[in-house]
Formats: structure tokens, C-alpha cells, sequence
């Protein structure tokens, strides 16, 4: 079947902001117990901090690592289906604006890496871009996408690899070499080096990173299954959508069940041959976020549109609707509070203390954002990359 608009209009999605500012808050929540990409902590005072410290750090990456960008890129397809959908009602192709806002929106990532090394932004850009030939193919075409994007084609290469060869080297683009050329910026140097180190080293190890951590096709993955959901119309409630949720639900719990044993015990089963015991761990590792990520969606859906829930869950909505202004703003805070240029904390703050402070940021920003949103229909920086993108022409 090729692609026609959809017959229905395709109004704003309450539930899809709610999403979206979970996963920007947890996102933030990660963002700063790592210190920004830092990774750089004080000792533990005693024994209590500690396992203290400890604990918050492995549930907050158990729960969170792998779910929220999941979560926020998933969104991001469902965004653009129906930024497209909507102008293709009117007869209008929006492939050529949207190329336009992804340059736009990697102009916002460049922004973003003069003060946070590991900004996303500029990766969405470029797999945006790649989506865009996708987004008038038919559904089978984009599920062959989906299915070939879930098998990890690079980690399947290198799996096989290691098959055929156990002394095949791991996969490495040398990412983490040039990491260790942003530290001394951070820890020792001003605002201009942090911005320089952030231009010339983090924007070349974000792209190598997620190649060779699997990010980079599981990016494109679930702006796929985005776009599928949108064509679904899964979020909103309408025919046997609700009964639909309640079966990912359920399999999301089985699948997760099953794939977390498999992600511990696997890849040390076959950690004498490094090459195999990585490409299984990166592959098995996102199998398993997709599973509590559908898991935290179906969920949430069902609550919001089941319950008595949806009646606070909604004030959620205006933190998700500024998630451009959040992400940005988050990276402007954190490195005030961490990088030696600002409070330099890094070495003061523990993952308890920077958990603390992680859930401040998100209150600053949730009142604000309830605050703007009664006043505008888009946050600061929605505003602008709205504008700009329709920059020349009328909607």
C-alpha cells in the first residue's frame, strides 16, 4: 500500500507531551549524575555514602539509560509524521521544510555543544534527514526498516565477524580516545574552552560513539516507530486502541522478563571472544529498553486514559510541549554547576547530591514552563525553531 494523508485531522496529543516530559526529565536525571558527560566524582566519605551513592546510580540507569532517549526519539517520529501528515491533508509537501528544520535543529545541537560535549540534538538531525525518503513508503517498507534497524546490522556484522574470527578486534571508531581530549577543558579550563573542546572533539565523538554503540540505527529505529504509531493513530483513543495498549502492556513485561537474564548472563558467556560478547551486549541491551520502554508507554497511556490519573498527569503536558528549551536549558545548568568555569562541583557532589540537584533543575523547569505555557503557545525555543522553519512562507 503507498501512502495517502489520513482522512482524519490530526489534532495535538496530550498524552504524547506527558511522554515526552518523562523522558526529558529523566534524561536530565542521567545527564546529571554524570556530571554532564563528565564522569569525573569526589571519594565517598564513608561506607554509607558510598552504597548509598551507588544504588542511586545503578536505578537510575536500571530504570532510565536507554528508555528516555528511546522514549524521546520515538516521539520525534510520531512529530514529524504528523508535522508531514498535516501539510500533505492540504496538498502540501513538507519534505523540503523538514530537511530545512533538521538543518535548523543542528544548528540548535552546535549551540548545545558549547556547553554540554554530549548534546543528541545534532544526531537527531542527521538521522531526521535520513528518515525523510522513508516518510511517503509504504508501511511494509518501513517495517522491513524497523526490523533491519532492530537486528543491529552493525553489531550483526561484527557478531559474525567474531564467529568466523575470535581474534577480531572490537568495533572502535576511537570515540573514547578523543573523549579524553574534552576533560582537560572541563575541569580545568573557561567557558571558551569548554565551547571550543565542545565543537572540535564533542560534536566528531557523538557520532562515533553512537556508531559504534548501536545508537546511530537505533536512533533511526524508533523515529521509525514513531512514524508508525502516528500512521496508527495508536495514541489516540479511539476503535480497540486502549485493548491494543493493554496487549503491549503485557508483552512488554514478558519480553523484558525474558531479555533481562539474557543481557546479564549472555555476553559474559561469550566474553572470551570480545568482538561476539559486545555486539550480543548492545544488541541484547536495546532489545531489552524497547521492551521497558513500551512498557513506560503502554503504561502510561492506559493511566491517562483509563483512570482518574489524567487529571494531574495533564500537568505534566506543558513540560513536554518545551522539551527544545528543557534539553537546551539543562545543558546551560549543568555546566554552571559542574565544569570548573562555573561552581566546578564535579569533584564536590556525589551521584546522591547531583540526583538532588538533577530533580531541582526539573522543578526550576517545570515552573517555569507551567508559567510560560499560560501565556504562549510554544516555548522560547519552540517559538523560534517554529518560526524559522516556516521562515519565507505562510502555513
Amino acid at each position: 500500500m503507498t501512502y495517502a494523508p489520513s482522512l482524519k485531522p490530526n489534532t495535538r496529543i496530550d498524552v504524547a507531551d506527558i511522554l515526552r516530559g518523562i523522558a526529558i526529565a529523566g534524561i536530565i536525571l542521567i545527564h546529571f549524575i554524570e556530571h554532564l558527560n563528565f564522569f569525573l566524582f569526589p571519594e565517598p566519605k564513608n561506607e554509607l555514602w558510598n552504597t548509598i551513592n551507588t544504588a542511586i546510580w545503578d536505578s537510575t540507569f536500571f530504570l532510565l539509560a536507554g528508555k528516555m532517549y528511546a522514549i524521546f526519539a520515538m516521539l520525534f517520529g510520531l512529530s514529524f509524521f504528523i508535522q508531514h501528515d498535516n501539510q500533505a491533508q492540504k496538498g502540501i509537501d513538507f519534505r523540503p521544510r523538514f530537511a530545512w528544520r533538521m538543518v535548523l535543529l543542528m544548528l540548535f545541537g552546535l549551540f548545545d555543544l558549547l556547553f554540554y560535549n554530549g548534546d543528541i540534538l545534532t544526531v537527531y538531525a542527521a538521522c531526521g534527514l535520513l528518515i525523510i525518503p522513508l516518510i511517503r513508503a509504504s508501511n511494509k517498507v518501513i517495517i522491513a526498516v524497523i526490523i533491519l534497524m532492530a537486528l543491529q546490522p552493525i553489531e550483526f556484522v561484527n557478531l559474525v565477524r567474531g564467529l568466523i574470527d575470535p581474534a577480531t578486534p572490537i568495533f572502535n571508531l576511537g570515540s573514547g580516545e578523543l573523549f579524553k581530549s574534552i576533560i582537560p577543558a572541563q575541569s580545568q579550563g573557561n567557558i571558551i574552552d569548554v565551547a571550543v573542546a565542545g565543537i572540535k572533539y564533542g560534536f566528531p565523538v557523538n557520532f562515533l560513539w553512537a556508531i559504534e554503540n548501536g545508537r546511530f540505527t537505533q536512533t533511526i529505529l524508533f523515529f521509525l516507530i514513531g512514524i508508525m504509531l502516528g500512521r496508527a493513530r495508536l495514541f489516540y483513543n479511539e476503535g480497540n486502541n486502549l485493548k491494543i495498549w493493554k496487549k503491549v502492556l503485557i508483552g512488554s513485561i514478558i519480553a523484558f522478563a525474558i531479555l533481562l537474564p539474557l543481557y546479564k548472563y549472555v555476553p559474559k558467556a561469550t566474553s572470551e571472544i570480545a568482538c561476539v560478547s559486545k555486539s550480543l551486549k548492545v544488541a541484547l541491551n536495546m532489545w531489552k529498553n524497547v521492551a521497558m520502554m513500551a512498557f513506560i508507554v503502554s503504561g502510561t497511556t492506559l493511566l491517562y486514559y483509563c483512570t482518574t490519573a489524567k487529571n494531574w498527569m495533564i500537568k505534566i503536558a506543558p513540560y513536554g510541549k518545551m522539551s527544545l528549551t528543557n534539553y537546551i536549558g539543562q545543558s546551560v545548568i549543568g555546566a554552571i554547576l559542574f565544569y570548573n568555569w562555573g561552581f566546578g562541583l564535579y569533584d564536590k557532589c556525589g551521584h546522591a547530591a547531583s540526583f538532588l540537584m538533577g530533580i531541582g533543575c526539573i522543578a526550576l523547569q517545570f515552573m517555569f514552563c507551567t508559567w510560560w505555557m499560560k501565556h504562549h503557545k510554544r516555548g522560547p525555543l519552540e517559538q523560534l525553531w517554529c518560526s524559522a522553519t516556516w521562515f519565507g512562507k505562510k502555513k
